[in-house]
């Protein structure tokens, strides 16, 4: 795998050896969705949950986020998101903080807010509504912030979860990515320009 953009284009990301030891997010997606966040993640905080390799937090780096955390349940993938995420520091000067823990865990002791949380569970995962519910209960995102979230086509979400909205979808094969927001007052229409697109 490549960083898809931004400073650190074209490096090299390394994942644990092994049939599927890794889900890769899809290069397309990679690239797509970070095209869509941009201008807005220079100098922005960025939480990759499910982070496997790195490859997420590595990306909002690349893309000018400065202030990036990650959290992969698999201790097994430690070596090899350390090994990854040593590039930023190392060519850029920015640390990425690393959890190893269950994602629920992590979002229940989370103390801070985010600009942009990108969350990339298992496919087979089945809990994906109930995190999303948590970053608005805990109010995890700032103000304006983003959650997103990568997920298969045929278990689409509602749009309004808790005290989330869905504000866009992007559709990339197989799979989607859902945009949300913490919602203040009233419900809000989709943004009918940007919503369902198909990549």
């Amino acid at each position: 795998m490549r960083v898809t953009g931004g400073l650190l284009k074209g490096r090299t990301i390394d994942f644990p050896a092994g049939k599927m030891a890794i889900r890769p997010a899809m290069d397309k997606m990679r690239e797509s969705v970070f095209s869509i966040l941009q201008p807005s993640t220079e100098g922005a905080s960025f939480l990759d949950l499910f982070s496997g390799s790195g490859t997420i937090a590595i990306e909002a780096v690349s893309h000018g986020a400065t202030d990036v955390e990650l959290c992969e349940m698999d201790r097994a993938k430690a070596k090899t998101v350390f090994k990854n995420v040593a590039m930023t520091e190392q060519e850029l000067g920015i640390k990425i903080n690393c959890h190893f823990m269950a994602v629920e865990l992590y979002l229940k002791r989370c103390q801070r807010q985010f600009d942009f949380i990108f969350m990339d569970p298992p496919f087979p995962y089945r809990h994906r509504r109930e995190l999303v519910q948590t970053v608005g209960e805990r109010k995890l995102l700032t103000e304006g912030g983003k959650l997103l979230i990568h997920y298969p086509r045929e278990d689409l979400l509602e749009d309004t979860i808790g005290l989330m909205h869905r504000t866009d979808r992007r559709i990339y094969g197989r799979s989607v990515v859902d945009f949300f927001v913490i919602q203040d007052g009233p419900e809000k229409e989709l943004d009918k320009s940007t919503q369902n697109g198909n990549i």
